[in-house]
């Protein structure tokens, strides 16, 4: 236990200092690469209390997802950092007021300032002898793909939607952009794939 407690403290650590410097950094590719840490110390926090899953999910969509295309995004794009750090001390005792509440909220959440009573709820069948333990990502797995099986499906299809909606809105089609067309060069014919020429004897082209 005295293992763990110090993980935990160094990882929040770890996490809090990271979320620090992703917002008052000055480079925004460092905020990224801050930002990834912050991902990945959240995710051991998230296996020392036992949720695998969720660390799992956490290191493969956030990390290698979603911060990856923060990080070439920023890479790509000419950002001028001077003028958006121009109302960052206007806006800072709001920011800090929202902060401060939403960690109030989570705090309450999790029982600190509530009654203190804990959420877990022993499930037991109908004979009254506690099921059998099973691991965290096989019982959201049973969960999620009996019960929640066409909510599932239908969150599927809306994020189908939306990726072709976000391409659709993207695709613009520029003139003077030369294009390759694959039909047009298969279904050619003989006369305009090549030009004979006849040269004379004794003559250059």
């Amino acid at each position: 236990m005295l293992l763990q407690a110090i993980a935990f403290y160094v990882f929040a650590a770890v996490v809090v200092a990271s979320g620090a410097m992703v917002v008052v950094s000055r480079n925004p590719v460092y905020s990224v690469l801050f930002l990834i840490l912050a991902f990945f110390n959240a995710a051991a926090l998230f296996v020392l209390i036992g949720a695998e899953f969720i660390a799992m999910i956490l290191v493969i969509v956030y990390v290698g997802a979603v911060a990856v295309l923060f990080l070439f995004v920023v890479m790509m794009l000419d950002i001028n950092m001077t003028k958006l750090k121009e109302g960052f001390l206007d806006y800072l005792p709001i920011g800090a007021m929202i902060g401060a509440a939403m960690l109030a909220e989570i705090l309450f959440g999790l029982g600190v300032w509530g009654s203190g009573t804990s959420g877990t709820v022993q499930a037991f069948n109908r004979a009254g002898i506690p099921p059998v333990t099973i691991d965290n990502t096989r019982a959201i797995g049973q969960v999620l793909y009996t019960q929640y099986f066409y909510l599932f499906q239908v969150a599927g299809l809306v994020l189908l939607v939306a990726m072709i909606g976000a391409i659709v809105l993207t695709l613009r089609s520029r003139p003077g952009v030369r294009r390759q067309r694959v039909a047009d060069q298969l279904y050619r014919s003989k006369e305009e794939t090549m030009t004979v020429v006849k040269v004379p004897s004794r003559e250059g082209v």
